[in-house]
């Protein structure tokens, strides 16, 4: 199954869609793509960290609200904004872009409320575990038959989440959340006939008048950071939108110039920049299960991506 990314970090698998697959790695395709998993990796959750006292319903209405102007101008810049309007015009693509657009702003408010409630490792284990998932769902959608090695790989995965589940006495919700969700998107993104930026303004557009429902909620109960809040938040609630655009379509465009084997193997750099932060600088606990759980993925990781770099023409 061809597989991405968008996160929270999220992004990946929905900005690739329908992107063309190279046959061949380029320079600029590598430095734009890697520019979009810096943004996601190392900028957003530091960003997201700086909003921790603002409720995440809130952050993620005005990521929403302040995406749409953000985005347009890129599709302006960019010439496709006919592309836009045609897509308008069919009810079936407007259809699947809401619920596309509905699962993305739930990878979205569960990445943010991970981040401000000090689990930034289950953020970073969703999506280390997103791709073998992608794998699940190509078993029980499309019916393909993954090798022994991705079943090994699969199987490592589940005993991790095993481990966490028994020694943190609750299911990592928030990381199979993340990488559900994530999957489930960019599986059904890449049936939306529409480009990546055309198709990212729609989904923000079509989720615009519950934004404005949820913030003018907030305002109402006196709970809103925008404008009542300090001008910091303000100018953060209003940075949310480029913070969430520009990364998707980086690469998106970055994607044009790689292989899915070379995107496969430089996706893995968000959740462990995530990871490094949480530990580093977030000091979220590392220890025991943790290490168990992560050393797991890892190795099923590199199962599954050796299987990857064996197929060279598939890629």
């Amino acid at each position: 199954m061809k597989r991405s990314e968008d996160c929270g970090a999220p992004g990946p698998a929905a900005a690739g869609a329908n992107t063309p697959v190279a046959t061949g790695d380029t320079a600029q395709g590598f430095i734009t793509a890697g520019a979009a998993y810096l943004l996601w990796g190392l900028v957003l959750p530091f960003f997201m960290k700086a909003l921790d006292h603002i409720n995440p319903v809130e952050i993620v209405a005005h990521r929403i609200l302040w995406a749409v102007p953000a985005g347009a101008v890129i599709l302006i810049w960019l010439g496709r904004t006919a592309d836009l309007m045609t897509a308008f015009k069919s009810p079936k693509v407007v259809a699947m872009a809401a619920v596309t657009a509905t699962i993305i702003s739930i990878n979205w408010g569960v990445y943010v409320y991970a981040i401000a409630s000090n689990q930034a490792l289950e953020a970073s284990l969703g999506y280390y575990i997103n791709p073998l998932i992608s794998v699940l769902m190509g078993v029980f959608l499309l019916g393909e038959k993954p090798s022994r090695l991705q079943w090994v790989a699969i199987a490592l995965a589940g005993l991790a989440v095993i481990i966490l589940t028994v020694f943190a006495g609750k299911l990592p919700w928030i990381s199979l959340v993340l990488a559900f969700s994530f999957a489930t998107y960019g599986y059904l993104r890449k049936t939306l006939p529409i480009g990546p930026s055309q198709g990212f303004l729609l989904e923000v557009i079509i989720l615009t008048p519950i934004a404005l429902v949820l913030i003018g909620w907030f305002i109402a109960q006196g709970e809103s950071h925008f404008f009542a809040g300090s001008t910091f938040d303000t100018w953060m609630l209003i940075a949310a939108g480029p913070v969430t655009a520009i990364p998707l379509v980086l690469f998106a465009y970055g994607a044009k110039g790689l292989r899915l084997a070379t995107i496969g193997l430089m996706q893995y750099s968000v959740p462990t920049l995530v990871l490094l932060i949480a530990v580093f600088f977030f000091g979220e606990p590392f220890a025991g299960p943790q290490i168990a759980a992560f050393a797991l993925i890892w190795v099923a990781l590199a199962i599954y991506t050796s299987t990857l770099l064996r197929r060279p023409k598939a890629a």
